[in-house]
């Protein structure tokens, strides 16, 4: 898993099994609250109290979400430059799509590379509560550099994103061939990515309705018809939900008392672990 490496770059060590129950907690939020970002605040809650500070713990959180969208936009990127040919209007260009990922890369890399700059860049911040603030711009600095000193683990994770992203399309794929679609994998290789980048607006619950608009738009461009689009979309999101409540499971055999371990664990770190 991706936060194992990237923990292990912080030096911050976390069971396996610990971090696969949070995983699957947090897609079960992910797919029962606005956006299908939620279960983020349960990974890092999770994590929070061995990484000894909620400012770490979102850190390593929004590295693997970023990592995790370079992976989303590579495979986007690289279907486009394959479906552009294959007939059709597809409404996504390939060089959109490349320059999105060159800046992405960019934008990491120079936060990576550069954590003083990205400190000047929160220093307006300090206006607010000059102490607090502070302490958390180190904190985020201070991870920054431990991932700048792991450039293996980085690669690691965005190799490991753009495998999972191409897997998601195999499935994809799978669903439009049990239905006798006829959609190219390739064309899918676009659509999938960007229904996911979609979803993390917080405009729907589990992204219903921008997911099918979507899919429809993107359907309708290529010459398929509006009821494919839906049926496709449809299909994965009832298969990805269904998955989703192992999560719900193994958020209930946590029991009362491994939550309120949870929370006195991150009150333990009052004078630390909550920075």
């Amino acid at each position: 898993m991706s936060a194992t490496v990237l923990l292990d770059a912080q030096h911050v060590s976390v069971p396996i099994r610990r971090l696969l129950n949070s995983y699957l907690v947090a897609t079960f939020f992910n797919n029962f609250l606005p956006s299908n970002i939620g279960g983020d605040v349960i990974r890092i809650r999770d994590t929070a109290g061995p990484a000894g500070s909620k400012t770490l713990a979102t850190t390593v959180v929004l590295m693997d979400r970023g990592l995790g969208l370079l992976g989303l936009l590579t495979i986007a990127a690289a279907g486009s430059s394959v479906a552009n040919h294959l007939g059709g209007r597809p409404p996504v260009l390939a060089s959109m799509l490349w320059l999105a990922l060159a800046a992405g890369v960019a934008a990491s890399a120079a936060a990576v590379l550069l954590p003083g700059g990205v400190a000047r860049l929160l220093s307006p911040l300090r206006l607010i509560h000059q102490e607090w603030v502070e302490e958390r711009i180190g904190r985020l600095t201070g991870a920054l550099t431990k991932f700048r000193n792991a450039p293996g683990a980085l690669a690691a994770c965005l190799l490991g994103a753009i495998v999972v992203q191409a897997v998601l399309v195999v499935f994809y794929a799978a669903i439009v061939h049990s239905m006798s679609i006829p959609v190219s994998a390739w064309h899918l290789a676009v659509i999938v990515p960007i229904s996911f980048v979609v979803q993390m607006a917080p405009v729907s619950l589990n992204g219903f309705g921008v997911r099918e608009a979507t899919f429809t738009f993107y359907f309708s461009r290529i010459g398929l018809p509006i009821e494919s689009a839906l049926v496709v979309s449809f299909m994965g999101a009832g298969l990805i939900i269904l998955f989703s409540l192992s999560g719900a499971i193994a958020y209930l055999l946590r029991g009362p008392r491994r939550a309120e371990a949870v929370a006195l664990a991150g009150a333990g770190h009052a004078g630390d672990g909550q920075r």
